[in-house]
Order: structure tokens, then C-alpha cells, then sequence
């Protein structure tokens, strides 16, 4: 199975992924598209740029695109970079090839959004421009359920709004129809 899990930073999104991983047999875990490009030497700007946004959707979409000789979760999507931009002032249907988004969102089993809850500003460690964070999240949801690109209608959708605790058997609940 592929899932991939998208979510504005400081929301859980790589503690969920690295535990899926522990409970799905045969599943790696995708590093996020920041992580992959600083290893190759990409020095991003702080905050982020919109060529920086560019440049990890870019790495997205070839991420999803790549084989994976077994069970996949992915940490970020396409959609991360799409909110940022859109956040920052960005129109997402100006910053994506559509059919590229359709050809990689229709491989994945199941796209987890995790979202701002009281619950994850309480619990989870607090983040660098909550400014930023906040209008990614808004974004976000904007784009998953609206899909303005039409780029992901077949893909399913699981927002994990409830509580942290829960989320992993959630996930895994989703994904037993997947499983048989």
C-alpha cells in the first residue's frame, strides 16, 4: 500500500509516519522533500521562498512518481507545497501541471491530512511562524476538499482532527479495506 500524510508543520505528520511504518510489514517511510533536497545540497531560505516551495513540490511529485518494491508511507505530499504557496499568496493552479497531480495522487491508497487542533497547540511543541502555519493549514483543507486542479477526486481522504492518541488506529482502520 501507499499512504502519504500531508499537514502544515508541527502537527504530527512524521511521528504518525515513522509509526505506520513500525505497524505496516514491509512499508519504508519517503523523507519529506525538505529533508531530500537539503541532503543533495539545496540551501533553502528562511522562511521558505516561493522557489523554495517550487523546488520541494517538484521533488514531491517525483517521489510519488518512483517505484516502490514495497509498501510506501510518504511525509508531505504535493498538497504541502500547493497550501504554502497558496498561503504565501500563490494561485496553486498556476504552480502545478494538473495531469501530473492526477497521475501520482491515483497510486496512493489513502491521503492522511492532519490538521491545527486544540489538541496539537496543547500538546505538541510549539512551531516557528505560527502566522504561516495557520494560513497553510486553512489552505490545505481548502485545497484537499475543493480540488481545484481536479487532481485528486478517486484519492481517499482521512483528516485526522480528533484526538493524537487515536490517530494511528484510525489510519489503520482506513487502510484494512485496502488491505484485503
Amino acid at each position: 500500500m501507499r499512504v502519504a500524510i500531508s499537514g502544515t508543520h508541527g502537527t504530527g505528520k512524521t511521528t504518525l509516519a515513522e509509526t505506520l511504518c513500525e505497524r505496516l510489514p514491509g512499508h519504508t517511510l519517503t523523507d519529506e522533500p525538505y529533508y531530500v533536497l537539503e541532503e543533495q545540497g539545496y540551501d533553502f531560505a528562511f522562511p521558505p521562498s516561493a522557489a523554495d516551495y517550487r523546488a520541494m513540490l517538484a521533488c514531491s511529485i517525483r517521489s510519488l512518481r518512483s517505484p516502490t518494491p514495497s509498501g510506501a508511507v510518504f511525509d508531505r505530499t504535493p498538497l504541502d507545497y500547493l497550501a504554502y504557496l497558496a498561503a504565501n499568496g500563490a494561485d496553486p493552479s498556476d504552480e502545478a501541471d494538473a495531469a501530473a497531480l492526477r497521475s501520482v495522487f491515483a497510486t496512493l491508497d489513502l491521503l492522511v491530512i492532519t490538521v491545527i487542533t486544540a489538541e496539537t497547540d496543547r500538546i505538541l511543541p510549539d512551531t516557528e511562524l505560527p502566522g504561516l502555519r495557520a494560513r497553510m493549514n486553512d489552505a490545505l483543507l481548502e485545497l484537499v476538499y475543493d480540488d481545484p486542479l481536479d487532481a485528486w477526486p478517486d484519492t481517499p481522504v482521512l483528516e485526522l482532527s480528533g484526538p493524537l492518541d487515536d490517530r494511528l488506529e484510525t489510519v489503520l482502520a482506513a487502510l484494512r479495506p485496502a488491505q484485503r
